[in-house]
């Protein structure tokens, strides 16, 4: 037999056996007959070796449960979309409370429960975000900006809600478009 180390060597190839002819054995093998005594190496179960496929993810495997804070700072990517929304409204809705003249407790809690109904809404953007793009379409998401930009336009319609109220305004705004 040529050496295995140099390529360029010659090698032998073997022919199968014509059928009903038996080979000639070499060493201690022999077709057809079992090694005895031989210690046999534990065999994994097929399904461990080979897991099944479901929706994407290996079975059994489960996502890496990530620490509060982690999904604390995911949260807080884009905030200043939200931020700019909120002084937005703040500022509209102070013009509006003050040429009320009047008591601002209502319109104080006005203003609450106006962004109280923004964070809901950002909840609400972000379960959304959570099952449509994390649970169906596999992505993970890196930020949070889609639901703050969501929240800050409910805000800047919040604020504009706000300057439709207040008379001055709407007469200024007509003088200047014309109407």
């Amino acid at each position: 037999m040529a050496d295995q180390t140099q390529p360029w060597a010659e090698r032998t190839v073997e022919v199968p056996p014509k059928p009903g002819v038996v080979p000639p054995q070499r060493d201690a093998f022999r077709r057809g007959v079992a090694a005895v005594g031989q210690p046999r190496t534990p065999r994994t179960p097929r399904t461990e070796q080979f897991p099944t496929v479901e929706h994407g993810d290996w079975v059994g495997e489960a996502a890496p449960r990530r620490p509060m804070s982690w999904h604390l700072a995911q949260a807080r990517k884009g905030g200043e979309l939200s931020a700019a929304g909120a002084l937005f409204a703040f500022v509209c809705w102070g013009i509006w409370a003050i040429s009320g003249r009047g008591n601002l407790i209502a319109p104080l809690l006005t203003f609450v429960l106006s962004l109280l109904t923004a964070l809901g809404l950002f909840a609400l953007s972000r379960l959304l975000g959570r099952l449509i793009l994390e649970r169906q379409l596999g992505r993970v998401r890196r930020s949070a900006r889609g639901a703050h930009l969501i929240t800050a336009l409910f805000l800047v319609g919040v604020g504009v809600a706000y300057l439709q109220q207040t008379e001055w305004v709407v007469s200024a705004w007509n003088w200047v478009t014309g109407n």
